[in-house]
């Protein structure tokens, strides 16, 4: 399954691009703007998806507007504030479940919400709050469940690819959940090289306290580029017994890799809707080699 652009995806991409453009000074301005994203477009390689246009995207908004390479830096500290004042509550809620690894990976599931870049006006702080009280209700795929516990007990390298500030502080959650059920596995966390959109950094790595090791994938497209990543990043890969892989921009990039990974992602855009045939928002979990 391919995840390059289709033409929804280009009517996507330009039309909020655009949108964004217009509200940033005159026609004129759009309309050279609008040139030079299509000359992006046709420079792009032919399988390029979504989170390779998102860096040369930012530059051409901050070389025609000013626009700040780091311009979610408010949305990303003030998702992660969001998780850390709740966060005791909601590990503790996970703890006392029935079953605190699935609990854990419920709240995480939820967690992808806190996007920025694919919802833009459409995240809201008191929906999140309304969304988590149902959290533990979210329904997911058994067997590809029991699948991802039954290689955690088997013990080894568990390499965690993260998404958004904010949620991976409900990332987490889930990971010391898994730490607590299987001590034997060995977790590091891979967060983004540079600023990529409202993705999580180092820097909100630490705002959140990862316990575990935390290592960057060496650049600034958000998901995991396999072409373009750091040598740390690409040794991890190779030497992790599984990979847990969060939101929609790590499927796109690495969906049919033939590594051995666990994708977990909210429905957040028409492309998705299509390819995995699920409404908007319907909570994912899906297995590389299933």
């Amino acid at each position: 399954m391919k995840f390059s652009m289709d033409t929804q995806c280009f009517q996507c991409h330009m039309g909020r691009n655009l949108e964004l453009a217009r509200s940033l000074g005159t026609e004129e301005q759009a309309v050279a703007f609008a040139k030079d994203l299509m000359r992006l477009y046709l420079s792009a390689p032919s399988e390029a998806s979504s989170p390779w246009f998102a860096p040369e995207t930012a530059r051409l908004l901050h070389r025609h507007y000013g626009l700040e390479l780091d311009r979610f830096r408010q949305e990303k500290a003030d998702s992660n504030r969001f998780v850390m004042e709740r966060f005791s509550a909601l590990r503790d809620r996970a703890a006392s479940a029935e079953d605190p690894v699935l609990a854990g990976l419920q709240l995480a599931i939820l967690g992808n919400y806190l996007d920025f870049a694919a919802l833009r006006d459409q995240v809201s702080f008191d929906k999140l709050e309304e969304m988590l009280d149902k959290a533990l209700e979210m329904e997911l795929d058994a067997g590809v469940y029991h699948s991802l516990c039954r290689e955690l007990e088997a013990g080894g390298k568990l390499l965690y690819l993260t998404d958004n500030a904010g949620e991976i502080g409900f990332d987490r959650i889930f990971a010391e959940c898994i730490a607590h059920r299987y001590p034997q596995v060995e977790i590091t966390f891979c967060v983004r090289g540079d600023i990529a959109q409202n993705d999580a950094t180092r820097e909100d790595a630490a705002a959140v306290g990862i316990p575990f090791p935390v290592i960057d994938n060496g650049n600034n497209i958000p998901g995991t580029q396999l072409d373009r990543l750091s040598a740390q990043a690409r040794q991890a890969m190779e030497a992790a017994d599984v990979i847990f892989a969060k939101g929609m921009a790590n499927v796109e990039t690495m969906y049919g890799c033939g590594y051995n990974v666990y994708y977990a992602f909210l429905v957040k855009c028409q492309l998705f809707v299509k390819r995995f045939g699920k409404p908007m928002f319907t909570p994912m979990l899906v297995r590389e080699r299933g």
